[in-house]
């Protein structure tokens, strides 16, 4: 699996981030939706430079221009409910992709250690499509695993991109061995370590309650 690190380059990303941690910000719960918003915007553009793309001829007032246009049938997949607005900024780049999406939870089992479970799934055929698979906050690698493996069952993608606003290093070993070499994983920011609850630290908090609402 190819593991991309966008913030080891310098970009607004990086103030798109600034913002997405700041303790600061966080009471402001539309605009950290916005940021998570702009965040996925930026890394669907990069995304797009490794599409394929043909020549295209369109009609203007003046004459005919000739455009390399994506050519890659997009499915566009979250897990809710925490990666709605994440997703959301790459829909606003990939207009015309198909969607799909699905639930997953966390569950304790007998040993006390934590499941992973995908309970919901709506989604097209994956077969021969580009999957864009995004969930911000990749803790353990889990239920970015359950999330593929649930998408799988809809067909085999020619080409998979898992993308996160923070990881933790720890998920990025796990996806490295679980995952097949040709997967891409595009991350905003890798973070160091996890907490006793499996938060990633520094990270941000619970993006799902910091853009709906805390939850029961």
């Amino acid at each position: 699996m190819k593991v991309i690190n966008l913030s080891e380059h310098n970009s607004l990303i990086n103030q798109f981030m600034k913002e997405i941690r700041s303790v600061a910000i966080h009471g402001d719960s539309m605009r950290f939706r916005r940021n998570l918003e702009r965040v996925g915007e930026a890394v669907a553009m990069e995304i797009s430079k490794t599409l394929q793309y043909v020549p295209e001829q369109v009609q203007t007032p003046l004459g005919i221009a000739t455009l390399n246009t994506p050519a890659d049938s997009i499915v566009l997949a979250t897990v809710l409910r925490a990666g709605l607005p994440y997703f959301q900024g790459f829909l606003n780049m990939y207009d015309h992709a198909e969607n799909a999406f699905i639930s997953a939870y966390r569950k304790v089992n007998e040993q006390g250690d934590i499941d992973i479970v995908a309970e919901y799934l709506a989604a097209p055929s994956t077969e021969k499509k580009t999957l864009i698979l995004v969930d911000p906050m990749l803790a353990t690698g889990m239920s970015m695993e359950a999330a593929y493996k649930a998408l799988l069952t809809h067909g085999q993608p020619a080409h998979i991109h898992l993308c996160c606003v923070i990881a933790s290093s720890q998920a990025v070993e796990y996806l490295q061995t679980i995952m097949p070499q040709d997967v891409t994983l595009w991350c905003a920011a890798i973070d160091q370590r996890l907490n006793d609850r499996k938060y990633i630290v520094p990270g941000l908090g619970d993006a799902g309650d910091l853009s709906f609402g805390e939850k029961l």
